[in-house]
């Protein structure tokens, strides 16, 4: 039987709350324990909960979305947030990823697109909706490369890094490669070291920014 997926949703509209607790029913592996209505609603109910996966708006009268990643960060470093927005400006986008979000999905994205999201997050992957990755590429491509990477990656963080980009978790790394989850852990601390990233999807980022990885 598949491990349940405990979902926090986060979103201002009661009728889009409704429709994606309906939604998610439908899938025996996922359970909403919780709604909020605002960012400060999220952070008072998150540290009581600790839900596996939190299904966050980014605008919500408030505070932003963006600084209720940055906070949820503060209490749990490893929380595992997916951005479902309507906003697709690059900006945002951006910022979104930059604060933590493990995924960013837009509003009228297909249901399995979703469901795909929050399973591969929870398994400690990351994902980007196509277009959203399209449009984070045209914003980073206005920016100068980065020069932080001072030391280039080995050929096994390489391997790391491209089965990160396809959103894997440790356990499928690890058994694609035939090595432990400690030594892959070790192998990603070292990439996201190396790339000056603050976790996996800002590395996955940084590595199609520079041409280290391909969607």
């Amino acid at each position: 039987m598949s491990e349940i997926v405990q979902i926090l949703i986060v979103d201002d509209h009661p009728i889009l709350r409704d429709g994606l607790v309906a939604i998610l029913s439908t899938q025996p592996d996922f359970t909403v324990v919780a709604e909020a209505a605002s960012g400060e609603e999220a952070l008072r109910i998150f540290p009581k909960l600790v839900p596996d996966v939190i299904l966050l708006d980014l605008e919500m009268p408030g505070m932003d979305g963006v600084q209720v990643i940055s906070k949820l960060r503060q209490i749990e470093p490893e929380v595992k947030i997916v951005v479902f927005t309507a906003f697709d400006t690059d900006e945002r986008i951006l910022g979104a990823v930059q604060a933590g979000a493990k995924g960013y999905l837009l509003k009228g994205a297909p249901r399995s697109e979703l469901f795909s999201a929050i399973r591969i997050v929870h398994r400690g992957g990351s994902l980007l909706q196509p277009i959203v990755a399209s449009r984070l590429m045209n914003q980073l491509a206005g920016s100068p490369p980065s020069s932080d990477m001072v030391e280039e990656l080995t050929p096994r963080e390489e391997e790391v890094l491209h089965l990160l980009a396809q959103g894997r978790q440790n356990k499928e790394i690890a058994a694609e490669l035939f090595v432990t989850e400690r030594t892959v852990k070790f192998h990603i601390s070292s990439i996201l070291a190396k790339l000056n990233a603050g976790n996996r999807t800002e590395a996955v980022t940084i590595a199609l920014q520079q041409g280290l990885v391909e969607l």
